[in-house]
Parts: C-alpha cells; structure tokens; sequence
C-alpha cells in the first residue's frame, strides 16, 4: 500500500466532490506495522500527515461546521481514526509534524513522553515551512495543497514563499514588518525573532535583517474551507 498516493488521493477526492469513505476505511483499519513501512522517508512521513491533517478538517469540517465555534475543543478532540489509533489534529501537527512538540511551548519545550504510534511515525526533524503548509480551516491558513513526497522541498518553498508575499507587508521607511501571528505562535520553530527575520529576508520580504521590527498581524479565525491551491 502506497500511503502517500493514498493520501494525495483523499484530497484530491474532496477537491473534486467525490466520496472519501473507502480511503477513510483503508486508513483507519491498517496497522502500525504497514505504515511505518510505507512511510519510511522524512519527506514521506511529512507529506502524508500534512494531507491527513488538512483533508480530514475539510471533512468534518463541511458535514459540521458548528464544530469550529469551539475551536479548542475541536482540535483536541480525538476524531481521526488511523491504524486503528483515534488522533486529534492536535496530536497530528504537535506530535507528528513538529516532532513531539509540547502544544504550548512556543517551539522550545518537547513532549516528555511520546507515545510509540507518535515516536515510530512521526517526522525526524522539524521544519518551519510546515506552518506555511497546515491549514486548520481558517480565512487565514496558508491554502490547502495536495503534497507529493517526491517534490516536497520544492513544494514547502514555493508554498512559503507564496504565503509570506501575501500577509506581509513592510515599510521601509520605518522598518517594519507586519507578519503573520504564525511565527509569534510557534516562536522556537522560527528561530526566534532572529531566524524569523532570516527567514523574511529569504523569501524577499525585507531587504536587511538589521533594525527590523516584527508586528504580528491579528489572525483571521473565520471558518474558510476549499481554499485550495497547486503548487
């Protein structure tokens, strides 16, 4: 079983109206054994819990909406059935994509103790460009992409790129930037305001590093689905 083609099949099902239940089933009742094995790259691990993540908020999220009025409760709440273990969203972008992250760390704590299914699935180094490529539903997620392992890295470039050029914004005669709440959330997987800033002068957003203030835009938390995109 091809797990990540599996996973790009799932979106691009929701993507095109069609059902997702066969996929759902096949999802839920394999086992740990068969993913790990099927999931054997970093790029592979990353790309199929992004296309987990994103397609499972577009489908539960389209049947009841009402959901999303209590977003802490939904993103906790233990819904995603895979091989058989019942995960939250929380457990996938904590757990799995930003490697054992403690939820309220800001990028700087780990997870003490991370459960087997977590440790034996989960990526094996973190990259920011996930927060660029996660989309929880909001108007101001980055727009949901269908990953594919093989282009991955040209993939998370282009899809950084693309959403830094258009929530930022910076005026150079005060040497601001206005950026989004992301790299203030998730400070420590940034780098800091340092590596931020790096990373803003990276992908064009400012010309220098030095002097630069960092405002962080207020994020827009209205319910925006089928917001997709290729990349």
């Amino acid at each position: 079983m091809n797990f990540n083609e599996l996973s790009e099949q799932f979106l691009r099902n929701i993507k095109e109206g069609k059902d997702t239940k066969d996929i759902q089933n096949i999802l839920a009742t394999t086992n740990l054994e068969a993913l790990e094995s099927g999931l054997k790259t970093n790029d592979q691990k990353t790309a199929f819990w992004l296309n987990i993540y994103n397609a499972y908020i577009q489908v539960i999220l389209s049947k009841n909406p009402e959901l999303y009025q209590d977003r802490g409760s939904f993103f906790k709440k233990e819904q995603i059935n895979i091989a058989g273990n019942m995960l939250s969203f929380a457990d996938i972008e904590h757990g799995m994509v930003r490697k054992s992250q403690w939820e309220y760390g800001l990028g700087y704590i780990r997870k003490w103790f991370p459960g087997k299914f977590e440790r034996k699935l989960r990526v094996e180094e973190r990259d920011y460009r996930i927060h660029f490529a996660l989309n929880c539903g909001a108007k101001d997620c980055p727009p949901v992409a269908i990953y594919d392992a093989d282009r991955l890295e040209e993939q998370l470039a282009k899809g950084t790129k693309r959403f830094l050029t258009e929530t930022s914004e910076y005026k150079s005669d005060t040497k601001e930037a206005a950026i989004t709440s992301l790299f203030s959330w998730f400070r420590g997987d940034f780098g800091g305001k340092g590596g931020t800033k790096k990373i803003l002068k990276k992908n064009g957003i400012i010309n220098s590093t030095k002097g630069v203030d960092l405002v962080y835009k207020n994020y827009d938390w209205t319910l925006y689905l089928d917001n997709f995109i290729e990349l």
